[in-house]
């Protein structure tokens, strides 16, 4: 009997050696040699004429990786490093063959990539994984930023030590010099350290970037590739201990008062103090907390109209949690999304008082956060956060003389946790983690909260990324689970939520249980990918989210009840060629079942980014949304059809580093239901001074929505299980325009202005019902022959269809809105800062049937809203 063949076991032999093979070994790297000096022999003025700097043992063997890859730089580069007890020091001599031709805008930090600057990257735990990375400009702009894997392209920008740099213009170029404490530093206490590093000097006037251990292009990797720097020796990790207290006064300006408010003033004043602080837990580990935490020098969201079911994620801007932010998640489901600590309250308020103070925001008691590396490969964050109660206040002018005033919780006081812990393995870029996130709030049996809120929730689950053959490939994918808890009504109200209608009159598979009092979920994904080759990638991969997984108390979640399948396939060149320099072309296919085996979409997509001799680049992409079934559009209600759509878009920018930089985009979109949308957006950034940037980000849309859910009615056919689930056709027209005016005194002292005037209107027509489930088809009220229409004088519809008769609003409206926020920075000393700020929060929304014109955007600049002007000072106390 044959149990096997052999041919076919032999042809499976080399693609398992292909995938299981060991990453390459640490055979000999370049070397960089760091030479002890004595404590103070470095004067930090940006010129190398110390005698110290003579001892160093010089690197100047750099290696083009654009424009031309393997080639011999066209300026010559010297770097040394010296260090003392308390800090590494980078001394450098940027060459230049014409010194007028370095570009050297000046600008805040981090900002960095119209000007030539040189980076060190430091490999501080040789885990040829993770790097810190340090930059000045030619100008002397520092720029910093946290490599968390093997993976260029993956920075966290948060990272913000207390470093310094300078730098001097020379007859020949420009010469650098950096102290980086080795307090800002984690590493591994040792006698003797060997650290990864690399360096890289940026020449944008050539557009070269020259390195002293080269990464080609085509290859997904980064500290692995570093060479060693040695020499380090008898330094051991500091104890570090941080102080950064703050005191913060605001005075809150209304010019849309209402006179017989008793909650609004004309002119309010308060006055804030905190702190933060941030120690040293042991060679690896970083305690940071902050108490009553101030972010008033944060830009605000920008403006939106939301007709979906929705939530709308905007992404966190507050300093406290965006710093290190990357320990806190890992490649799966969103289990942590930070700007819940802190949301509006969401409790109601009973009755219809006349007027409601309530409060924008939930009140941050305190929060602290556990991060760093140990020595073994293992990455540790944990946060925990506490939320106080918050109340609204009423007042009612209908009630008796003393009973007007009232006082409502709006939020309960709440618990915040979330925890990661992920394992290096293997090949460099190969992970395991895992992750916990939780809420509790303290709510008592029977409180009014308790249908607003859950009272506890629990998140979390496995991910892994596993890089095979030699890096090649990359396995990946996680397992997780959810569990909420809380009374009766708050989870029937998430069984009802938009993540998944269970309450569906048509879904034989999930139901409302209206004695339930926990929901629990599981969510799972694995993925397969070709990451480094020559010219072709692929990749190939499934995921699950279960109806009851849920996320939202302390993550994010759109919808749950998925089942996805989805393939990728990509052809790329990273070699310049006669007519491009580089290029890459895909197409990938997206497949989407429920639980209940509908499909709920399809579609074909095909992406092309190209970048021309010139560096300008151009992008396009087209797609092919197929015909499914929606069990979101009616809201609750049966499976809705969805049509066959298409679309397309186009995106062409200049050279990214000019003095005049402009990207345009065109996108256009169309349905077989006569659903279309045309945007048009653009930027153009400009710097008329080394010390000026003014940019402008224009955007227009005008989009028609056929199917744009309204309400539901009684009194419905069979076909639509009773209800009649009203849609009408939208006509939307939105103008927005992002205005930044930056000029930089000094790389620490910078005025900072952001302005978005914003004008949007939606007219709704055409108001018909669902004709069947299932179905895409709306019976149109006035045109089947079985209904009537009356338009009553304040634009609302009674509508009559045989016996029944009911009223549809008149929803049409223009929203104006205006927000800017006017930042003075100046570091006045290392790490200690002063703010001073004035944000200005003006909008309205008008009930008018008219289309949103350019000009309402200069309308919005005198709509009513409030001023806020801030002052804002923090200093930082260097303890140990």
């Amino acid at each position: 009997m044959t149990l096997y063949r052999t041919d076919v076991l032999h042809s499976w032999i080399p693609l398992a050696a292909l995938l299981f093979t060991a990453a390459p070994q640490d055979t000999a790297r370049p070397v960089a040699t760091a030479t002890r000096v004595r404590d103070g022999a470095i004067i930090m003025d940006g010129r190398l004429d110390e005698p110290e700097w003579k001892k160093a043992i010089p690197v100047t063997h750099f290696t083009q990786v654009e424009p031309i890859l393997g080639a011999e730089p066209t300026e010559r580069t010297t770097v040394l490093v010296v260090y003392d007890d308390d800090a590494l020091y980078i001394g450098a001599h940027m060459f230049s063959r014409d010194p007028s031709a370095i570009q050297s805008p000046i600008s805040r930090r981090d900002d960095g990539g119209q000007a030539e600057h040189l980076t060190v990257s430091l490999d501080t735990y040789l885990d040829r994984r993770t790097a810190y990375n340090f930059g000045v400009t030619a100008s002397g702009v520092r720029l910093d930023y946290y490599q968390p894997e093997d993976n260029d392209h993956s920075r966290d920008e948060s990272y913000d030590p207390v470093w310094d740099a300078r730098t001097q213009r020379t007859a020949d170029g420009w010469t650098a010099e950096m102290r980086i404490p080795f307090s800002q530093l984690r590493f591994n206490d040792r006698p003797e350290l060997v650290w990864g590093m690399n360096l890289d000097r940026w020449i944008p006037s050539k557009h070269e970037d020259d390195y002293w251990i080269p990464v080609p292009r085509n290859v997904q990797a980064w500290s692995s590739r570093f060479g060693n720097l040695v020499g380090i020796a008898g330094v051991a990790p500091s104890r570090r201990l941080e102080l950064v207290p703050y005191v913060a006064t605001n005075a809150r300006m209304q010019s849309d008062r209402d006179v017989r408010d008793p909650f609004s003033d004309a002119t309010e004043v308060s006055a804030n103090v905190g702190g933060d602080l941030k120690m040293g837990l042991g060679p690896n580990l970083t305690l940071e907390g902050t108490f009553n935490p101030d972010f008033g020098q944060v830009e605000a969201d920008p403006a939106e109209v939301n007709l979906t079911a929705f939530e709308t994620f905007f992404d966190e801007k507050r300093p406290f949690f965006t710093e290190g932010s990357r320990l806190l998640s890992g490649n799966g489901p969103s289990y942590f999304y930070s700007r819940r600590i802190g949301a509006p309250p969401r409790g109601d308020i009973p009755g219809d008082p006349t007027f409601v103070d309530q409060p924008n925001t939930t009140t941050i008691l305190g929060a602290a956060k556990l991060t760093g590396r140990l020595a073994s490969g293992t990455s540790i964050g944990t946060l925990v956060a506490m939320t106080g109660r918050e109340f609204a206040r009423t007042f009612d002018t209908l009630a008796a003389p003393g009973d007007g005033l009232g006082r409502v919780e709006v939020a309960p006081r709440s618990l915040y946790g979330v925890t990661r812990v992920q394992q290096e393995l293997g090949t460099p870029g190969s992970t395991v983690g895992a992750m916990l996130a939780g809420v509790y709030r303290d709510m008592p049996d029977g409180s009014p909260l308790a249908a607003s809120y859950d009272r506890a929730a629990l998140s979390g689950g496995s991910d892994w990324t596993l890089r095979l053959g030699g890096g090649d490939y990359e396995l990946s994918g996680y397992a997780g689970f959810s569990y909420v808890r809380g009374d009766t009504s708050a989870m029937i109200a998430l069984q009802q939520s938009s993540a998944r209608y269970f309450q569906r009159p048509d879904a034989a598979y999930v139901r409302v249980d209206s004695a339930r009092t926990s929901l629990a979920g599981y969510t799972a994904s694995l993925n397969l990918r070709r990451i480094t080759a020559r010219h072709w990638l692929w990749g190939a991969g499934f995921s699950a989210e279960s109806p009851g997984f849920e996320l939202n108390d302390a993550g994010r979640l759109q919808d749950a009840d998925n089942l996805g399948s989805a393939l990728e396939l990509q052809y790329r060149e990273t070699l310049p060629g006669a007519h491009l320099r580089t290029y890459d072309v895909g197409v990938s296919m997206n497949h989407g079942w429920n639980y209940g085996g509908t499909h709920t979409n399809g579609d074909v997509d095909f992406d092309a980014d190209i970048t021309l001799l010139n560096y300008w680049q151009l992008g396009l992409s087209a797609s092919l949304d197929q015909r499914a079934l929606s069990p979101t559009l009616t809201r609750g209600g049966p499976l809705m059809g969805t049509p066959r759509t298409w679309s397309g878009s186009v995106e062409l920018g200049n050279n990214f580093v000019a003095n005049v930089r402009w990207q345009g985009r065109v996108r256009y979109e169309q349905g077989e239901e006569g659903g279309r949308e045309l945007g048009v957006s653009g930027s153009l950034s400009v710097r008329p001074a080394p010390a000026w940037q003014l940019s402008i980000e224009p955007s227009y849309s005008r989009e028609t929505d056929p199917r744009q859910f309204v309400t539901t009615e009684d009194n419905g056919p069979a076909e639509t299980f009773g209800t009649r689930y009203i849609f009408a056709a939208t006509e939307r027209t939105t103008f927005s325009t992002q205005f930044r005016l930056n000029y930089t005194f000094k790389p620490d002292l910078t005025l900072e202005m952001y302005a978005e005037p914003f004008a949007a209107n939606v007219h709704f027509r055409d108001f018909g019902e669902l004709a069947a489930a299932r179905s895409r088809a709306l019976r149109l009220y006035g045109h089947d022959g079985a209904s009537q229409v009356d338009t009553l004088g304040d634009g609302t519809m009674q509508v009559t269809d045989g016996s029944d008769t009911f009223t549809l609003d008149n929803e049409d409206f223009v929203a104006l809105s205006f927000r800017s926020n006017v930042v003075l920075r100046w570091e006045w000393r290392a790490g200690s800062t002063l703010f001073v700020v004035w944000q200005q929060d003006r909008g309205r929304d008008d009930p008018l049937s008219r289309s949103a014109r350019f000009g309402d955007l200069f309308h919005a600049l005198s709509t009513r809203g409030e001023n806020i002007f801030a002052i804002k000072a923090t200093v930082w106390i260097p303890a140990m």
